[in-house]
């Protein structure tokens, strides 16, 4: 978008309604994570398991959650600072993540999509825990 403003392809009212829009989607998002009682993490873990449709007709949003918390307390134990240039480190992180999954009845034909989109989610957020 900031691209197509410098190159003058869209007007300024469109850049605006466009950032409008974004607001919205986040305040959204914050407050989706409060209706749902999970911190910012959980819920970008819960995201990444949600997206697979039947995930969520088979399991439920209560067992996405508990999923999505149990993610997170056991990504963040088990990253290092160098865990995503590491395959012997990623490689153990997948089977933890894949244990998860199956624990609480995750569909096996989605498990390695999960899997490596909730890998992707802790690549980013374990970004984040390694600033904070």
């Amino acid at each position: 978008m900031v691209r197509k403003y410098q190159n003058r392809a869209i007007e300024t009212a469109h850049v605006i309604e466009e950032l409008i829009a974004l607001a919205r989607q986040m305040r959204d998002a914050a407050s989706r994570g409060e209706e749902l009682n999970m911190s910012e993490d959980e819920l970008a873990f819960y995201d990444a398991l949600e997206v697979n449709d039947s995930a969520v007709k088979v399991l439920g949003e209560p067992t996405l959650i508990k999923i999505a918390r149990e993610l997170v307390v056991t990504v963040r134990k088990n990253v290092t600072i160098d865990w995503t240039i590491r395959e012997n480190v990623r490689a153990q992180l997948r089977v933890v993540v894949k244990r998860i999954l199956r624990k609480y009845g995750y569909p096996p034909d989605k498990q390695e999509k999960a899997t490596q989109t909730v890998l992707e989610q802790a690549e980013v957020l374990s970004e984040l825990w390694a600033t904070a």
